[in-house]
């Protein structure tokens, strides 16, 4: 029997450093663009390895057993089998529309649309469940006997309710998406549970849902006060063309604007974010273990400043310690609480999944 609290350390211990890290994010770099991105699937894995290896988890690391090679296939067989269906379609929409045949070729760019969300579902599932079976912690491996293509479904629905109720359901839709996705996985015999409760967080979403007209608001607000001051300081023109004193303004606002609504939206967005995930994390549950999430919004800003400025800064090279950095917070937040007996724990008897995420690295969605 293991006990989280046995000598007061937290559950989760991550002991990687970026300098040892520095080696495999250039070499994956550089083997990238010399392969023109054939490589990165056997960077991703290589970085995984990385990261899974100085991550404790209890008494023991977790092991990485994924290979480039399952993500390569993964991402061709998703291309073959999906995308290269869906671009003859668009080919076929296309030759429609030039037909005059718009209404059908609505219907049939609608129809592709809304598969597409579909498959977004079925990719979101299929990815955790192949990243449970490549994740080994004593000996023990996760997973899931189900494909996702139930979940797909589900997640087709869940989503348009969300979106077709003005986006006032998205929190119900996320947290219920989240406790079937999860409740599907398993890790050796123990079943995940999860009852993440959208009301909770509620209140946070409401603030981002309302945030555009508010910062719409402060912009019109910054508009007035800025002409105010041209007009008083008299650099309109009193012709047709507007004065040196109203370009400046117009200048001035625009640039306000952009950086008040983008960069406040995302800000916004990440309190809401913050809140979801500790309220979905803390739901989590495998066997007599809980599991929480420490994070508040401040760290989630502080992470995303970090990233963005690392980047800006390096001219876009330093992109490459943005996966470390991500998982080393994840780790460092992560908590779990309670007991586990490794003699409940045998081995999973679940589907070994033979390929990686691939419908949804071809979404370009996946995390690293």
């Amino acid at each position: 029997m293991i006990d989280e609290h046995a000598e007061g350390d937290s559950a989760f211990g991550f002991s990687g450093s970026w300098r040892e890290y520095a080696p495999i994010a250039f070499t994956n770099l550089l083997l990238t663009v010399v392969t023109l991105g054939v490589y990165s699937f056997w960077a991703k894995t290589r970085t995984r390895r990385y990261l899974w290896s100085r991550t404790r988890f209890i008494d023991d690391r977790l092991e990485w057993t994924g290979t480039g090679l399952e993500l390569f296939l993964g991402y061709v067989v998703a291309l073959l089998c999906f995308f290269l269906p869906l671009g003859v379609l668009q080919l076929i929409v296309q030759g429609v529309l030039f037909r005059g045949h718009t209404g059908a070729a609505i219907l049939i760019g609608a129809a592709i649309y809304l598969f597409l969300i579909y498959l977004v579902g079925v990719a979101t599932f299929r990815a955790l469940r192949y990243r449970l079976s490549r994740t080994w912690w004593h000996g023990i491996r996760g997973g899931s006997d189900n494909r996702g293509f139930a979940y797909g479904v589900s997640y087709f629905w869940r989503t348009l309710v969300g979106y077709l109720a003005l986006g006032l359901m998205i929190p119900w839709s996320m947290a219920k998406l989240w406790n079937e996705r999860w409740g599907a996985m398993s890790f050796g015999p123990m079943r995940f549970h999860a009852d993440a409760e959208w009301r909770n967080v509620f209140g946070r979403y409401l603030i981002f849902y309302f945030s555009p007209a508010f910062l719409f608001i402060g912009f019109f607000a910054i508009a007035a006060i800025a002409g105010g001051i041209g007009f008083a300081s008299g650099g309109f023109s009193t012709g047709s063309t507007p004065g040196p004193g109203m370009i400046v303004a117009l200048i001035v606002a625009a640039v306000l604007f952009y950086l008040f609504f983008f960069v406040a939206l995302g800000l916004v967005a990440l309190t809401y974010y913050a809140a979801f995930f500790r309220e979905a994390a803390g739901s989590l549950k495998l066997g007599g273990l809980q599991f929480g999430f420490t994070a508040r919004t401040k760290e989630w800003v502080l992470l995303y400043l970090g990233n963005v400025g690392l980047t800006i800064v390096t001219l876009g090279i330093g992109y490459i310690f943005v996966p470390y950095r991500n998982w080393a917070f994840f780790v460092r937040h992560a908590e779990a609480f309670g007991e586990v007996t490794l003699e409940d724990l045998t081995r999973s008897t679940t589907r070994d999944p033979g390929q990686g995420e691939g419908l949804l690295d071809a979404f370009d969605v996946g995390a690293f």
